[in-house]
């Protein structure tokens, strides 16, 4: 499946719009924005980003602005810092990201432990400026909204759990709070933070909250499957890494067969969620059937 042509426009968009920040950034410490932007625009799909710009239409925010490319900017900051910290030899020690040597091999761990630090406090810097929103109660629900998505309760404390669950025999109920936190916390907030910056009702607000609980979860067992079955050439890391590690995934809990149908049947309550909505929230579908149909 390839998305829809708005939607990889979007994803275009942010990619411009990063290269722009990155070409911004202040201070001295030339090594480390080097190392910032290394992390950052290295090839993602920019789901994240395009989750939030597509939530955002379907509020009623219009055509693209810079508030709203701020809001999707900050995403992808916050997801490089998860993914440059996740692969260091203290987490998952993983050598290589999307086909390329991840940021501590590309530079060193010291520098890539900075740029994870300096790409996260970035996010937030960039949701309590101004140009985000002339709403400054906009702007804090926003960064409010992040600090529970990265924080104890969401990606940090899911990646602890995760960490645990190597020398443990974690349940099912167990790995999917753990994937909530670690992976579903910020694709849940790139879709209601689109929401928000929209202006949606909370009707629709409810809906994109349910939306992205469900698009999360299938997002994290299509990873999952892809670890199983797809090769280190396709996915760009380390494939058959959680189960080398001994985690638990959902392919291991539940079998090949059930993650799939999980998967499938997940994406289906998503969509399910907008079809009030109707035509005006298809890039949103097609976001959520691309992440069960992916192949990295």
């Amino acid at each position: 499946m390839t998305l829809p042509a708005s939607v990889r426009a979007d994803s275009a968009a942010v990619e411009s719009h990063l290269a722009s920040l990155f070409d911004t950034l202040p201070g001295p410490a030339a090594a480390l924005a080097c190392s910032m932007r290394y992390a950052t625009m290295n090839g993602g799909k920019r789901l994240r980003a395009c989750l939030v710009l597509a939530a955002s239409r379907l509020a009623g925010g219009g055509q693209l602005c810079d508030g709203v490319m701020h809001v999707a900017a900050a995403v992808e900051c916050l997801h490089a810092y998860s993914l440059v910290h996740d692969d260091l030899p203290a987490m998952d020690d993983s050598d290589t990201r999307r086909g390329k040597p991840a940021c501590h091999i590309a530079f060193d761990e010291a520098t890539a432990i900075l740029a994870g630090d300096a790409l996260q406090t970035l996010a937030f810097g960039i949701l309590a400026d101004p140009g985000v929103s002339e709403d400054a109660s906009v702007r804090a629900r926003l960064v409010t909204e992040l600090a529970a998505a990265a924080g104890v309760g969401g990606m940090a404390g899911g990646q602890m759990l995760d960490l645990e669950a190597e020398t443990g025999t974690p349940s099912l109920d167990e790995v999917r709070q753990m994937q909530a936190m670690k992976t579903g916390a910020l694709i849940r907030f790139a879709a209601v933070a689109g929401g928000i910056h929209g202006g949606a009702s909370a009707a629709l607000e409810a809906a994109l909250a349910n939306y992205s609980r469900d698009l999360g979860l299938a997002f994290q067992i299509a990873d999952d499957l892809l670890d199983y079955d797809s090769d280190t050439e396709s996915l760009g890391k380390p494939a058959g890494q959680d189960a080398a590690r001994g985690k638990g995934s959902f392919v291991v809990l539940m079998g090949l067969d059930a993650a799939r149908q999980t998967a499938a049947e997940l994406i289906t309550g998503a969509e399910a969620a907008l079809a009030p909505w109707g035509a005006a929230a298809a890039d949103l579908q097609a976001i959520a059937r691309f992440a069960i149909e992916r192949r990295s």
